[in-house]
């Protein structure tokens, strides 16, 4: 086969060293996973046959659901630019819909300031809560049902501190619009019940989002998981794939196993960036793939890149003859997504003895001290798996705060015997 490596088409991302710290960006709408396999769709590969695909929705989206998607969508850009601006160096792939289903939760037990600055950083605008919940109701029903060849599934769960009464309007909310499920603490090893959960929700891709023993001051867990298996529409022959350089931008190459193909599909060239859309199964979903262009990066890519921008992407698209080159990976990543959050209107939410969660618990009181979010993502020839955990994690007491900043004592003891080895006393700044 001729190598048709020179030409604007040829789409070829850019990364720097192992892919868990690379400059590799993704944003995925949902994600799922299940272990053990040999390829991402496993030993048997992936569907029986070509299917005809799916050229329209099965109804119309509603304004609400439209609504929703452009927020979840502008949402989703600004966090991921937040997120990659504060680690460039490193490889980032966060679920938006994930972020937001866990966060919209929260957002009805929020009530007052809380409550408007969790929607405005949302992106709802002036939805109401009504719309906003029946949106997320029908939309999960529309995508879990949209494709039988692409395995997607969404779950929630409320957990919490069985001290505290949630409100009972809370609770049927949650069960009509997110069908969560609703569990106080276990009285004994309240992680792994919750890390269990998890795990099924994931296919195992992620195992824990809770730490054991979970801190005292944890009055609630509000988690979302997403799941998505898909094989591609028309996968990569495993036989081009190769060794290849990659360019991390930094004068440095790194090798990578390049998979390649070069055929019709559907791609959007312009000076700053060369984009093609890969589809799964029945052509309802698809991976979307940019490549900066010339001397820009994925960076200065995801600055100028909002939902009006992405629709003028997608909308570019069109169908035409391209080589392309996408290396195979396997990336896995976490972080707390509060300070990214903050910023965007959703302080009120953070702050304890402002935080208004009083249609959420009775009496209220406790505030969000974090947004831990864990996926996992895997492309191979045959397809994608993936898995995203979004915990919005909410506490009533701040955790204690020792900051050994003046003179201080110091002792080395035998924990059992009491046995004090060594002791002193730091009056002097020490040197490092």
């Amino acid at each position: 086969m001729n190598d048709p490596r020179p030409g604007p088409t040829n789409l070829t991302p850019a990364r720097r060293g192992a892919w868990r710290s690379g400059a590799f960006l993704l944003w995925m709408l949902g994600v799922a996973g299940v272990s053990g396999c040999d390829s991402v769709l496993g030993p048997g590969g992936g569907s029986p046959g070509p299917q005809p695909p799916i050229t329209e929705l099965p109804r119309e989206l509603s304004a609400g659901e439209l609504s929703l998607i452009r927020a979840n969508n502008a949402f989703g850009f600004e966090l991921l630019h937040r997120m990659a601006e504060a680690d460039r160096e490193g490889s980032v792939v966060i679920s938006p819909l994930s972020a937001s289903m866990a966060l919209g939760m929260a957002l009805n037990g929020a009530d007052g300031a809380t409550f408007e600055g969790m929607r405005g950083a949302l992106g709802f605008g002036e939805l109401g809560e009504e719309e906003i919940n029946a949106s997320f109701r029908s939309l999960i029903d529309l995508l879990l049902g949209l494709d039988a060849t692409v395995s997607t599934s969404l779950a929630n769960s409320i957990w919490y501190r069985p001290d505290y009464t949630l409100v009972v309007d809370f609770a049927v909310r949650m069960d009509e619009a997110f069908d969560a499920a609703i569990r106080p603490f276990p009285a004994v090893a309240p992680a792994d019940s919750i890390n269990r959960w998890v795990q099924d929700a994931t296919g195992g891709r992620i195992e824990e989002i809770a730490p054991d023993p979970l801190p005292g001051n944890v009055v609630a867990y509000l988690i979302n998981a997403v799941h998505f298996l898909a094989g591609w529409t028309r996968p990569f022959d495993p036989e081009e794939t190769r060794e290849e350089p990659f360019f991390p931008g930094d004068g440095t190459t790194a090798p990578v196993q390049m998979m390649f193909r070069d055929d019709t599909m559907s791609v959007h060239v312009t000076q700053e960036y060369a984009a093609v859309d890969l589809p799964y199964g029945r052509e309802a979903y698809a991976m979307t793939v940019v490549v900066p262009q010339g001397e820009g990066t994925v960076h200065d890519l995801l600055a100028g890149l909002d939902e009006a921008a992405w629709s003028a992407l997608v909308a570019g698209l069109a169908t035409e003859r391209a080589a392309l080159w996408l290396p195979r990976f396997e990336l896995e990543w976490e972080a707390d997504l509060g300070d990214a959050l903050k910023p965007m209107g959703m302080e009120p939410a953070f702050e304890p003895g402002v935080a208004d969660f009083s249609r959420m618990f009775e009496g209220g009181g406790p505030w969000i001290d974090q947004v831990l979010q864990k996926t996992f993502i895997r492309v191979d020839e045959e397809g994608t798996e993936a898995a995203a955990v979004t915990a919005v994690i909410m506490t009533d007491s701040a955790p204690p705060s020792i900051r050994a900043d003046r003179p201080f004592l110091f002792v080395i003891r035998e924990r059992l015997s009491g046995t004090v080895l060594f002791a002193g006393v730091v009056v002097e700044a020490p040197e490092g």
